[in-house]
């Protein structure tokens, strides 16, 4: 447990790790290519972690040092599995993967820890099956452990419900390029979450595969055009960066996060138009975003293009004026936690009223209290919560190295800003 200090002045300068999305997209679309590939600034931190050694264990060879990760590619050929595959809780990981394993020769099972065990797979394995994949679940309830018979994606035509998690169609577009025939994934309803499909389809098109999108109703990936082998830099995570802007609108302080790429395809980057419309000064330069606190006022959100903030602008919303409504956010109820129902019993042991909705939050702030807070094994949940420890005294995280997930120096860096 590690209980947070207030502080009294904040006016700080600093950078935040690198993209965790575009860190776990760039290693397997290179461990997809011909030739090998280096890229620089990757993220080291758990997730990526069972990434890299998933692809280890089939037969990529991948070399980090201090600067770099020099990854082989197998030119769409990962050679024989017959491996049993272990992700933790990272669900990037296990989803990706399940696409990747079809293409080996011989069996994969992947599994996870056991709240991985309760996150469903099941659209994505149906969306799989008609491209001729072999994936079922192996205690028959569409959730992981998964087993993938190799062999390779046969190609031809899938879809999926676009509301659950975009990062299954982020699976079956990063492999396609390798299928025996063209590839066309259409989407039932409304696609959630598209920025993380826009950073997909940039990337394979950096790695030089082209996605023809129809407007998010379809994609149609031409086969027999594989990724080349090119050296990748990974720019800054927007998500990493919206906990420090919440710090400043918090305490009323001043924030700049440097080194930002200002045109991320990462849709995170509109939390600061959020807290401008809350009563923040926002100052976006050449590569650096400045927030200044203000009063804030609550707002009335549909989150759905960025979910992984969610919780930022929940405990954020504790210190505003009047009701915030948070919507479009129903997949977070199968993220490393039920984040709606966790956010809901969290922020009222802070004193403030909290009604949940199927696809959100709605939250009245109250009298502040000191408590100790649950993370449900949620780096997301602990990282949030820490920031009402900037203006409430005897605010205590428990498990605070859940962090380790995607930003395991998360709490030096935040005492940073009391020292």
């Amino acid at each position: 447990m590690i209980e947070i200090k207030p502080i009294s002045k904040l006016d700080a300068v600093l950078t935040v790790p690198s993209s965790k999305s575009y860190s776990n997209r760039a290693l397997l679309i290179a461990a997809l290519a011909d030739g090998e590939s280096h890229i620089y600034n990757c993220l080291k931190c758990e997730d990526t972690r069972y990434m890299i050694s998933a692809l280890n264990s089939h037969n990529i060879n991948i070399v980090e040092d201090k600067t770099k990760v020099t990854v082989h590619g197998c030119n769409g050929f990962p050679g024989t599995s017959g491996k049993n595959i272990f992700v933790g809780n990272a669900g990037t990981t296990m989803r990706f993967l399940c696409s990747f394993a079809a293409l080996c020769l011989g069996e994969t099972i992947i599994d996870g820890s056991w709240r991985m065990r309760q996150r469903p797979l099941n659209d994505l394995i149906d969306g799989l099956s008609p491209l001729g994949v072999e994936i079922i679940s192996q205690n028959e309830n569409g959730c992981p452990p998964v087993k993938i018979k190799g062999g390779g994606i046969d190609g031809g035509e899938t879809e999926m419900n676009g509301d659950k998690s975009s990062q299954y169609f982020t699976s079956i577009l990063m492999s396609s390029p390798y299928a025996k025939k063209d590839v066309l994934i259409k989407v039932n309803g409304e696609l959630t979450s598209r920025p993380y499909i826009d950073l997909t389809i940039d990337l394979m098109r950096i790695f030089g595969v082209n996605v023809e999108n129809n407007s998010y109703s379809s994609f149609f990936i031409k086969s027999g055009n594989g990724y080349k082998a090119r050296e990748y830099t990974i720019e800054s995570d927007m998500t990493s960066a919206t906990y420090f802007f919440a710090a400043a609108a918090i305490t009323g302080g001043k924030v700049k996060v440097k080194n930002i790429n200002i045109s991320t395809m990462q849709g995170d980057i509109k939390f600061v138009d959020i807290l401008k419309k809350m009563g923040c000064i926002v100052l976006k330069g050449e590569n650096f975003i400045e927030v200044e606190g203000g009063g804030l006022t609550g707002i009335n959100v549909n989150m759905n293009e960025m979910p992984d903030a969610v919780q930022t602008l929940a405990v954020t919303s504790l210190f505003a004026k009047g009701e915030t409504r948070i919507t479009g956010v129903s997949n977070l109820r199968i993220k490393e936690t039920d984040r709606i129902k966790a956010l809901a019993t969290e922020l009222s042991r802070l004193g403030a009223q909290v009604r949940e909705l199927d696809d959100g939050l709605v939250i009245i702030p109250g009298k502040m209290q000191a408590a100790e807070i649950v993370t449900y094994d949620d780096h997301r949940m602990a990282m949030s919560f820490s920031l009402a420890g900037l203006k409430i005294h005897g605010i205590r995280i428990k498990n605070p190295g859940c962090v380790n997930k995607s930003f395991p120096d998360f709490f030096k860096k935040l005492e940073s800003l009391v020292s």
